[in-house]
């Protein structure tokens, strides 16, 4: 009797990286442990924010995927065509096919620029490497005007981002001796600030983001954005000209993910708020691929915190599904993130967002020991590899 089982985890983000090595340490050499992603490079999203004000490079913020091979993991880096939920089975771009048992969808959420005329041409999406490399050499050159930073859609990965952006790029701006030349204006689409956090959380990340002098402009959906004259235009009506435009990009759910039936009619993966488990026995989703409703009415935020609580989660219950040992656990919400505002000071949100009826967050104010706290978990983190 063959006792070997084998995990496909799709995805080599950070959802799908913790669920790798987690299993790995969990589980006998006898069982296949499978990551597949197209890339052959794992990203530290939130160090995009520093590499955006030249305090990062791209190496230091990157690690090969294939360094997992070393810890026991096998890394397919190829295109993913096709998801099979039904028989656990992915059609590979190469024509090949795997088999899984147990199958971890961790695809994330894919980034949209071209969803608004013009805002590609013209900006620069701070949610890339390419994006926040080419910000920070615009900023370099920078010499005074209206910055103008804007969330394209009201719901995105790292709610905190584009604020902790129109800081530090307040922030880069003034220690360059520019400041005083600059404007920044920050445009969302969504009504408050991190609005799931609560209206007092909210009230607070605003006051933040004014008190750095920056203009704040709430429901503001772009429509276009005209690249001739540098303006951007608004659904309310509205206008505003820029001489630098930074942007969070619309985001979507990856086509492989949308054409199977894993999905809600927006696109995203159904899967029980606990355990991460779909209809499909067997197959999970985690991270930003899915969409889990909260009491408030508004989804649990996209964020890389839920995505590596998630498959510790997943891949223990897994583990204890194989081996028979342990015992199985369920995700229960808590979540924090950091806030930079710039010199050398961050916030630190935490709480519990399946609190009912809403959300529990508490929030400190900034600090350099909360900077400090994020410097050592991206330290932490890259160590990892």
């Amino acid at each position: 009797m063959n006792d070997s089982r084998t995990v496909v985890i799709l995805g080599g983000g950070v959802g799908g990286v913790v669920t790798a090595m987690t299993l790995r340490k969990r589980l006998p050499s006898q069982h296949r442990v499978i990551i597949v992603d197209r890339e052959s490079r794992h990203l530290f999203s939130p160090s995009l924010l520093w590499l955006m004000t030249g305090s990062r490079s791209e190496s230091s913020i990157t690690r090969p995927v294939e360094k997992l091979s070393r810890k026991g993991i096998e890394v397919i880096q190829e295109e993913i065509v096709e998801i099979l939920p039904e028989t656990k089975q992915v059609r590979l771009g190469s024509g090949k096919s795997l088999d899984a048992d147990h199958l971890v969808v961790s695809l994330g959420a894919e980034l949209d620029p071209d969803a608004v005329p013009g805002l590609a041409e013209v900006g620069h999406s701070f949610y890339t490497l390419s994006g926040a490399t080419s910000l920070y050499a615009a900023l370099t050159d920078f010499e005074g005007g209206r910055i103008i930073v804007l969330t394209a859609a009201p719901a995105y990965k790292c709610p905190a981002a584009p604020y902790e952006a129109a800081m530090l790029i307040k922030d880069f701006c003034g220690r360059r001796g520019v400041g005083a030349e600059t404007k920044v204006d920050l445009y969302a689409a969504e009504p408050a600030p991190m609005g799931v956090t609560g209206p007092d959380v909210s009230a607070a990340v605003r006051q933040m983001v004014e008190a750095e002098e920056i203009g704040y402009h709430a429901e503001h959906q772009v429509t276009h954005v005209d690249t001739g004259t540098n303006t951007v235009f608004f659904e309310n009506g509205a206008s505003a000209e820029f001489d630098l435009l930074a942007f969070v990009p619309p985001h979507r759910p990856p086509d492989v993910v949308s054409k199977t039936d894993l999905v809600d009619e927006n696109g995203w993966v159904t899967v029980d708020r606990h355990t991460m488990e779909t209809g499909h026995p067997g197959v999970y989703a985690i991270g930003d691929v899915t969409r889990i409703p909260l009491k408030v009415g508004k989804p649990l935020p996209m964020a890389g915190v839920f995505a590596e609580r998630q498959a510790k989660v997943v891949a223990r219950n897994i583990a204890t599904a194989i081996t028979g040992e342990g015992t199985s656990t369920r995700f229960d919400g808590h979540g924090e993130c950091f806030i930079e505002t710039g010199s050398g000071k961050a916030g630190f949100g935490s709480g519990n967002f399946y609190a009912e009826p809403s959300p529990q967050i508490n929030l400190h104010p900034p600090s350099r020991r909360w900077h400090i706290g994020k410097v050592l978990f991206e330290k932490n983190w890259l160590r990892r590899f």
